[in-house]
Formats: structure tokens, C-alpha cells, sequence
């Protein structure tokens, strides 16, 4: 389809088929919008990741920083969006001190990144596996905080609502309160999203808490990390390693967060 200069709202409309309780209808579905999207930095090309085409600014900063390519967020200057037949190309201006600046051709991302991993392409072992940053102590969250976070996620969820297919990661002030969301058909990716629109808003990361809808799992935990969220909780599982991972860090991990229930896996001092 032609390109379009509104944004994309994160889903299109497909004809289909339902069958339902002995019954054929045809109507029109919503279903989550997945496409590439090419990283480049001062003009050199680090990885395609398969997301959803939505708050692609916020995802470019987040990426860049949770991946280490820059130190903070001044060291992006420019972010350009070009629409091509093929996907979506992230063109980023970075500070010459920037890691960005200086990519490494040999140990270059070059593998598409999949909508479901965080990883893809990296080509060395120690580069996949690293302990991430300890965290600093941050605040206190109450269980009554956290269960009015949960109760108003699920209304804060468009793209989900119309389509099913999308995961979402929120940041929650220490009362509860939703501040911000972002939808995501990868999770790592929706993660990226919300950090970098966190730096947007100049939301400091000790003032709350991060929920994920989906599991937690190693590279999340690492993301987490190096924003300086010291709080994550998870609607799904987190997986061993995460729970490793968040001990040494010093983060506070939750799993199977859901009203009236939750898994407290690592530092639980943190909850009131």
C-alpha cells in the first residue's frame, strides 16, 4: 500500500474468514502491523528488527541506548524515518565519541532481528551473555500500588485491544498510577519504545515501576538494567536466568503478576 503521511495506528484491516459455533461469516479483522525496520548510524547499517511501525522515535532512542551504542540520550542528534518499499529505515545522527560511530564491520549485527528475540545477529557469545549493570536502590511500591498498576493496563492497550497479537511495557509511578505505554509485536521491542519515551518525558527511573505483559526473560532483565529500573514486574513467567541475572543486578523481579496474585523472584526489600 502507498505510503501514508499519518501515523500508522499499529494494526490494518484484512478480510477474513470465521468459523464460529457451526457458523461461516466474512467480515473485516484488525491484525498487528510487522514489518522491517534497518538501524543505521551516521550512515552504516547495524541490524533490522521485525516491530510494529509505531512510536518508531521512541524505539530508536530506546534501542540505542539499551544496545550500548550510545551513552546517553544527547548522544543522538537526528532521527530520520525514510519509508521504503521494503520496510522502514531508522537513520541516526550520533556524536562522533558515540560506540555508534565507530561500528565494528566484524562483529556487526548482520542477522534480521525476529519479532520474538532481543539477540539476533550478535556473533559472539560474550556479546549475548553479559551480566548487566547493578542498579541503584530506588524506590519503595506498595501491593496496593501495584494492583492498581495492573488494573489500568489493560484499558491503556489499543493496539492489543484491536488486534490480540501485541505485547505492551508501561511505567507506573510509585502510586500506581499509569504514566506511560507502549505496544509492541516484540516484546523487547515495546520494552525499547518505553524506555525511550521515558527519556523523552524525562521520566527518572527510580519513581516507579515497570510492568511487562509478557514473560521475563534474559534480555529484558538486561534492558531494564540499563535504563536503571530497579522494579519490574511481569504478567507471565521470568525464566532462570533472568532470575540470575535481576539478583545480580540488584533489581526487584516480579513474575505471574496478575490482580491478587504475584511471584516475588528477586529483592523483594523493595515492595511495602
Amino acid at each position: 500500500p502507498p505510503a501514508s503521511d499519518r501515523p500508522s495506528p499499529g494494526h490494518v484491516p484484512r478480510s477474513i474468514e470465521r468459523w464460529r459455533d457451526g457458523r461461516l461469516e466474512r467480515l473485516d479483522d484488525r491484525v498487528a502491523e510487522e514489518m522491517p525496520v534497518a538501524m543505521l548510524y551516521n550512515g552504516v547499517s547495524f541490524a533490522v528488527m521485525m516491530a510494529t511501525p509505531h512510536d518508531l522515535e521512541d524505539f530508536a532512542l530506546g534501542f540505542s541506548l539499551t544496545e550500548g551504542l550510545i551513552g546517553s540520550a544527547g548522544d543522538l542528534h537526528v532521527i530520520e524515518q525514510r519509508q521504503l518499499l521494503e520496510g522502514i529505515e531508522l537513520c541516526m545522527t550520533v556524536i562522533e565519541s558515540a560506540p555508534a560511530a565507530r561500528l565494528d564491520r566484524q562483529r556487526e549485527r548482520l542477522l534480521r532481528g525476529r519479532g520474538g528475540c532481543g539477540i539476533c545477529g550478535t556473533r559472539q557469545l560474550e556479546d549475548a551473555l553479559q551480566q548487566p549493570r547493578h542498579v541503584d536502590a530506588g524506590g519503595h511500591i506498595s501491593r496496593v500500588a501495584l494492583e492498581r498498576a495492573l488494573a489500568g493496563l489493560h484499558a491503556r492497550q489499543p493496539m492489543n485491544a484491536a488486534t490480540g497479537a501485541v505485547h505492551a511495557a508501561a511505567w507506573a509511578d510509585a502510586d500506581g498510577n499509569i504514566v506511560l505505554v507502549r505496544e509492541d509485536v516484540g516484546r523487547h521491542n515495546a520494552l525499547d519504545k518505553l524506555i525511550g519515551a521515558m527519556h523523552h518525558a524525562s521520566i527518572a527511573p527510580e519513581t516507579g515501576m515497570l510492568l511487562l505483559t509478557s514473560r521475563a526473560s534474559y534480555e529484558m532483565v538486561t534492558k531494564a538494567a540499563s535504563a536503571g529500573i530497579s522494579i519490574m514486574a511481569a504478567i507471565s513467567a521470568p525464566t532462570a536466568l533472568a532470575i540470575e541475572l535481576a539478583r545480580g543486578a540488584g533489581m526487584t523481579l516480579l513474575g505471574f503478576a496478575r490482580p491478587g496474585s504475584h511471584n516475588v523472584y528477586a529483592h523483594p526489600e523493595r515492595l511495602l
